[in-house]
C-alpha cells in the first residue's frame, strides 16, 4: 500500500465529507459504504478496493478521478508523468495514474490492468452527469454497461455514461493499457 497516495486520499474523503457537513452515519447512508469502512479508510488503516472508491465518489457526487488529488509538484498547465502517483486497487491489482493538470476541465486517468482482472463498478446513481471514454492503448478490455458486452481492442475508443452499472474485465493473458477520460456534462 503507498502511503502516501492512500494518505491523500484519505484527507481528501475526510475534507470532502466534513466540507458537507456530514457525520460518517450519513456519508455512509449516501455512498453504500459501511461507516466501519469509510472510518478505517479515513485514518489510512486500509486501502478501499476500485468499487469502493467509485461508491464513495457517487456517494460525493463527484467522479472518482476526482478523489486523487493532483501531483504535488504540479502546476497547471503541465502534470509530469514523474510527478504523478500510481495507486494499486488492492482487489484487481490495477494500477490507475491521474495524468491531468489541477484545474482542467476533463480527467484523463491511465490504467494498467492484469491479465485476467475485473473490477465491477456498481454504484451510479449519483454520476449520471458524467461522461467517459475509455480509450485502449495496448491490449483488450471487456465493457460491460448494463447489460451490453463489448469488446475493445487496442485503438477502440468507447463512450459512455455512467448511469448503469459498468464492469472492465482483461480476457487476455497479458496486462492492457488503456486511458479514460472523464468529463461532466451539463445539466
Amino acid at each position: 500500500m503507498d502511503k502516501g497516495v492512500n494518505q491523500a486520499l484519505a484527507d481528501r474523503l475526510k475534507t470532502a465529507r466534513s466540507g458537507r457537513s456530514w457525520t460518517l452515519e450519513q456519508f455512509a447512508e449516501a455512498s453504500g459504504v459501511s461507516r466501519a469502512m469509510i472510518s478505517k479508510i479515513e485514518r489510512c488503516e486500509v486501502s478501499p478496493t476500485a468499487s469502493v472508491l467509485a461508491r464513495l465518489a457517487a456517494g460525493l457526487g463527484t467522479s472518482m478521478a476526482s478523489l486523487f488529488p493532483p501531483p504535488l509538484a504540479s502546476i497547471a498547465p503541465l502534470s509530469r508523468w514523474e510527478d504523478q502517483s500510481d495507486w494499486r486497487d488492492p482487489a484487481s491489482g490495477y494500477v490507475r495514474r491521474n495524468v491531468s493538470p489541477a484545474g482542467a476541465t476533463a480527467e484523463i486517468v491511465y490504467v494498467t490492468f492484469p491479465a485476467g482482472g475485473r473490477v465491477v463498478f456498481d454504484n451510479y446513481t449519483a454520476s449520471k452527469d458524467i461522461e467517459q471514454q475509455v480509450w485502449v492503448l495496448e491490449g483488450a478490455i471487456e465493457m460491460t454497461i448494463g447489460e451490453a458486452v463489448t469488446l475493445l481492442g487496442t485503438g477502440d475508443c468507447l463512450l459512455m455514461r455512467l448511469d448503469q452499472p459498468i464492469t472492465f474485465h482483461n480476457p487476455g493473458e497479458d496486462p492492457a493499457r488503456y486511458a479514460v477520460v472523464l468529463s461532466r456534462q451539463p445539466s
